[in-house]
């Protein structure tokens, strides 16, 4: 029996925008069937014919991309000129591995005591991704350029709440021209993610979100003897030291901690700032929050929409109430919320003890927890004390402390003087609970093959 009709409501009104009937257990039977039966031929495409569709993708992408960001705005609430340039930055991501791939997949010679030893860069079917609300079109297309690129075929389950972004990206690749079963999306809930992964046919699975969605699907990916790849969360730690420029650190502070309404893995969670630059920096924070305008995600000048759901409202308001009652204070910006929409006011908690949710969980949403610090020693002990290990930040001048944080900051990636950013040309992803494996530049596209030795006598 199907799953009932999943309804897409508009997180800044509570309105209904649309309903989808979920796909039946044959639907998705037929889908794995066209991908696999896909896969045989697109195999031995070359990469100049690949690159060509992939380049179209990327054309109708930049000509549709008022549409679907509206769409993308108006099913999860980010405002709109992000939304805008998310779309911009999935053309960038294609044309990057249209351009590259081949590049990046080319054999690799080895020395060997015959006359001839090199690596081999071969598909290994249909691959699964898992992917998640908050950047509902992003998040697919680092993934899809590189499999595509690379040979593969692709599924896509994503989250409930996006599923029309779901069915425009389906949309873009079959514009493009590419062949019935290269890119399909699966309209199902998380509960038939299990049997899809199972499923002989399908070769391998790239999920992001949450831990425990992660664990979940490695386990099952693992059980079956099938690579995976994770990008889960994170509570990304910004430095400051007092050599850093200061009006650029609480600039990009305010970006890195709000952008996308402050629900972003990479976003920077907790603030550690050296006690010589502290109350400037605290000031200059908390001014620039009371400065954040919360509203419509539609109009141009809102920095803050509505958080995706009611139930990632509801946890937020809890963790930071449980930060204050376990002795933290907290500096609120002060917008006037609407009565309906899943509304939240920015606001930084300062100096929450260990063992409090700011200190120890990912806050999802438009909160800074920003504590002082002595030195870089403690400002790295405290940062590096979470399960989560993304991406961090430092700001200062001081070649020392770069390389101190660089070496010692346990994280997928440290940014200097920059707001942690994922980019088509750099290796992306974390360590620890933040998930393992690489996405993006090589390490994306080489994630999913068969990396085959050859040995020539």
């Amino acid at each position: 029996m199907a799953d009932q009709t999943i309804k897409s409501v508009n997180p800044a009104n509570d309105t209904v925008i649309e309903e989808f009937t979920p796909h039946t257990p044959a639907q998705v039977a037929t889908a794995i069937r066209d991908a696999d039966e896909c896969f045989s031929d697109w195999r031995k495409t070359s990469f100049e014919y690949r690159a060509e569709l992939m380049l179209k993708a990327a054309d109708i992408l930049e000509a549709n991309a008022d549409r679907y960001a509206a769409d993308m705005t108006t099913e999860m609430g980010k405002p709109l000129g992000q939304a805008r340039a998310e779309v911009n930055k999935c053309a960038w991501v294609c044309r990057h591995y249209a351009e590259q791939a081949s590049n990046y997949l080319a054999d690799e010679p080895i020395e060997s005591s015959g006359t001839k030893a090199y690596v081999h860069h071969l598909p290994l079917g249909v691959i699964l991704a898992v992917m998640p609300w908050n950047f509902p079109f992003w998040q697919v297309f680092r993934f899809a350029a590189p499999i595509l690129m690379a040979g593969n075929t692709g599924l896509l389950k994503h989250a409930s709440n996006v599923f029309r972004s779901a069915l425009n990206i389906e949309e873009v690749f079959v514009e493009a021209g590419f062949p019935r079963g290269a890119f399909q999306t699966l309209l199902i809930g998380s509960k038939h993610v299990e049997s899809v992964i199972k499923d002989d046919r399908v070769k391998g699975v790239s999920l992001t979100g949450s831990g425990s969605a992660g664990g979940a699907v490695a386990a099952t990916a693992g059980k079956a003897i099938k690579p995976s790849l994770l990008e889960l969360g994170g509570s990304d730690a910004f430095i400051v030291m007092p050599s850093a420029d200061l009006e650029k650190a609480l600039d990009t502070a305010v970006k890195a901690r709000t952008q996308n309404n402050g629900q972003s893995c990479i976003a920077a969670k907790r603030f550690f700032v050296h006690a010589d630059v502290y109350d400037a920096f605290k000031s200059g924070f908390e001014a620039r929050f009371k400065n954040l305008k919360v509203g419509d995600p539609t109009e141009d000048g809102t920095h803050i929409g509505p958080l995706a759901t009611a139930s990632i409202r509801d946890e937020l308001v809890e963790q930071v109430e449980k930060s204050v009652k376990a002795g933290a204070t907290v500096f609120h910006a002060g917008n006037t919320l609407p009565d309906t929409g899943n509304w939240f006011d920015p606001c930084i908690v300062i100096g929450a003890p260990e063992g409090s949710p700011s200190a120890d969980e990912e806050m999802f949403g438009p909160v800074a927890n920003l504590w002082k610090v002595n030195d870089l020693d403690e400002a790295i002990g405290r940062a590096n004390h979470s399960i989560f290990g993304l991406g961090s930040v430092i700001f200062t001048q001081d070649k020392v402390e770069m390389d101190q944080a660089v070496s010692e900051l346990e994280a997928g990636a440290t940014f200097v003087n920059a707001m942690v950013s994922s980019d088509p040309r750099m290796p992306f992803g974390g360590i620890k609970q933040s998930g393992y494996g690489r996405e993006l530049a090589a390490d994306g596209v080489k994630a999913f093959v068969n990396r085959k030795t050859v040995f020539i006598a």
